[in-house]
């Protein structure tokens, strides 16, 4: 038998009878699954998991931690990656989101469809595509990560130099705030310029000022024909040249330009046969170009005349004749993206500059890596389209876990400075959490951070929401 500390078995006591039987988990070994995030980098044990499965228990459940200040983190399908939505060391309650997850609605005529935060991305992707419209958001975490924390997460992906952030397909919420209330901005408009659009409050928020329940999101027509290239390319800097004319060229029917630097390939590469290298020799960069549209567009005619045309800057490439061709491209960056740690532990970072300043900042990221680093291997990859790079550090086999440690902070603080040089974000998708408080904190101005501190008092006072996650913690107090 389990024994509970006296100050958790008065939390779990407080919540006895709230939710349904069932809602509410307490056993070690129903825990364990909620106790850990994808990256695996992240744990902690929660004092139970309460899994509501309407908007109704949800609320009542929070009126309860309200009154007996229990401190809560919302979680999805743990895919995070900066340590946002796994309890904090101390004991906080989890609310899973799983039982959620109902598409409510589609409507082909309002291109939109109302989810709970619970709905699996790929099954509500899914669900827009047999009503032939399409839901936008794609990365690879799209088969276990959720709605809710899409939202809390502002979620990017491949797909947001054509359609933007999550915040951009967000048409309404609703929100269960921290003392139970429902806020209901459940709407497909348009266009409602009514005061202030609270819905943006939460989105980014990462679970820190409520618990998002359900969302209305932004529908598009579903593509009848997507093209996909890889080519290979002499430098960053001609992968950027590539870049302004493809915007130009392809014009809003340019959805994907993802750049992935040799060693990425050569880690897809790595492990078996199964990946041969994808063109006939080595290139310092690759570009996954993908283009989409419907209607009576020549797409393909379209692509290999825009690929014929920049002839002087690409190399090489390979033009997908199959969706099944095209799939396979694409596993050259998913499958990057497992096999980079060599199944340990690595360095994730996720920053943007200006779009403009993208090869110069690469150079210099990698120039200060190799100069402080160069035991460590660098991998970079990003989102060209949205000036969003992905600079990874790989630490030698067999290092000592605490020289790991060190080489990610001096790694980090490398990394960190050359972004600050260039007048980027430290975070460009993955948001704050826990892990990046400290750089983030360090480089808040003053103002921001009163204005910021101010909207967590006003939707939270007791700070029972996710506490600790962005902004410092405080102690569970207030009203």
């Amino acid at each position: 038998m389990n024994v509970v500390p006296p100050t958790s078995a008065s939390l779990i006591a407080a919540l006895a009878g709230v939710l349904p039987n069932g809602g509410l988990l307490t056993e070690t070994q129903d825990l364990a699954r909620y106790s850990r995030d994808w990256s695996g980098d992240h744990f902690g044990r929660p004092l139970a998991v309460a899994r509501p499965a309407s908007v109704e228990e949800m609320s009542a459940l929070m009126r309860h931690c309200h009154a007996e200040r229990i401190p809560v983190v919302p979680q999805g399908g743990l895919t995070g990656l900066v340590g946002a939505a796994v309890a904090a060391d101390g004991g906080e309650i989890v609310i899973s989101l799983e039982r959620m997850n109902r598409i409510r609605s589609i409507s082909p005529i309002d291109f939109a469809m109302v989810v709970e935060a619970g709905c699996i991305l790929e099954d509500a992707k899914r669900a827009a595509g047999e009503s032939d419209c399409l839901l936008p958001i794609t990365f690879g975490a799209q088969g276990s990560c959720r709605i809710g924390g899409n939202v809390a997460t502002n979620a990017g992906g491949f797909n947001v130099l054509r359609y933007g952030m999550t915040r951009d397909l967000v048409l309404g919420l609703e929100v269960v705030l921290a003392d139970g209330r429902i806020w209901n901005g459940l709407k497909v408009l348009r266009k409602d310029n009514r005061g202030y659009d609270l819905k943006q409050i939460f989105i980014g928020s990462e679970g820190t000022l409520g618990i998002v329940t359900a969302a209305a999101l932004k529908l598009f027509p579903k593509p009848t024909q997507i093209e996909t290239a890889l080519v290979g390319l002499r430098s960053v800097e001609d992968a950027m040249a590539l870049y302004a004319r493809a915007r130009r060229d392809c014009s809003d029917l340019l959805t994907a330009f993802e750049l992935i630097l040799r060693q990425g390939i050569e880690i897809t590469m790595r492990e078996g046969v199964d990946f041969p290298d994808p063109l006939t020799k080595a290139y310092p960069a690759y570009v996954l170009i993908e283009v989409s549209s419907g209607g009576l567009i020549d797409l393909s005619a379209m692509l290999l005349g825009f690929l014929g045309g920049v002839a002087d800057i690409v190399e090489d490439g390979i033009v997908a004749s199959t969706r099944a061709q095209a799939e396979r491209l694409w596993l050259y960056r998913e499958i990057m993206v497992e096999r980079q740690g060599r199944g340990g532990r690595y360095l994730r970072t996720d920053v943007s500059v200006p779009i403009s300043k993208l090869a110069d900042f690469v150079t210099d990221a990698l120039a200060a890596l190799e100069e402080a680093r160069p035991d460590a291997l660098a991998v970079t990859y990003g989102h060209v389209g949205d000036g969003n790079i992905h600079l990874n550090v790989v630490p030698p086999e067999g290092m000592e876990p605490q020289a790991v440690e060190h080489l990610f902070e001096e790694a980090e603080a490398e990394i960190f400075a050359v972004v600050d040089r260039y007048g980027g974000s430290i975070s460009a998708e993955h948001g704050i959490g826990r892990v990046k408080q400290k750089a983030f904190l360090e480089r808040i101005d003053p103002v921001t951070l009163d204005l910021a501190a101010g909207i967590k008092q006003a939707f939270d006072p007791r700070h029972l929401l996710s506490n600790g996650r962005i902004l410092a913690s405080k102690a569970n107090h207030g009203l």
